[in-house]
């Protein structure tokens, strides 16, 4: 029974979302995935500090990319609180790689940053507990296999994050 509750847990946010990129999509250019992700693709230095606005994607030209209808990079807009834009904007180079490797190909060309108050609207997550050195051991077992360095590290967080929650 709790496998159908499970299913119908992800069904229904599988329903807002596809009912929420429609609309991200056609005001801001954005979708749910890249808000969602935020927090890993700019780091813990500027998770708080900052939000993506809007993707400005140029329009089509046709005679450029023929039949193909290729995609050319937009400019992504960033909220960013302060004295912060200004360590963002130093360090908009890696974001846009980041960025540009959460989407798969090329999407951002240009980060356009801009000085506002970011109203996350959710209170900061809790660090988890440090884990106990089964936990580090089942969670380095569970990723030994894993070749990819960046995927392993990347799994690595997810697992600390998961096993070290705190028990209510």
């Amino acid at each position: 029974m709790s496998s159908f509750q499970r299913k119908g847990a992800l069904q229904i946010a599988e329903a807002a979302n596809r009912l929420i990129d429609p609309v991200l999509a056609r005001k801001a250019g954005i979708n749910t995935a890249l808000i969602g992700s935020w927090d890993e693709i700019v780091g813990a230095d500027f998770a708080e500090c900052t939000r993506p606005e809007k993707i400005t994607w140029p329009r089509a030209n046709a005679d450029r990319y023929g039949d193909a209808g290729g995609v050319e990079p937009g400019v992504l807009t960033i909220a960013c609180e302060g004295a912060r834009a200004l360590f963002l904007a130093h360090v908009q180079g890696e974001l846009i790689q980041r960025i540009n490797g959460f989407f798969g190909y090329p999407a951002i060309r240009q980060v356009r940053i801009v000085q506002k108050p970011v109203n996350m609207g959710h209170k900061h997550r809790p660090k988890p507990r440090p884990l106990t050195r089964d936990q580090q051991a089942k969670l380095t077992d569970m990723t030994a296999d894993i070749d990819n360095e960046k995927l392993k590290a990347a799994l690595e967080r997810l697992g600390r994050g998961v096993m070290g929650r705190k028990e209510k």
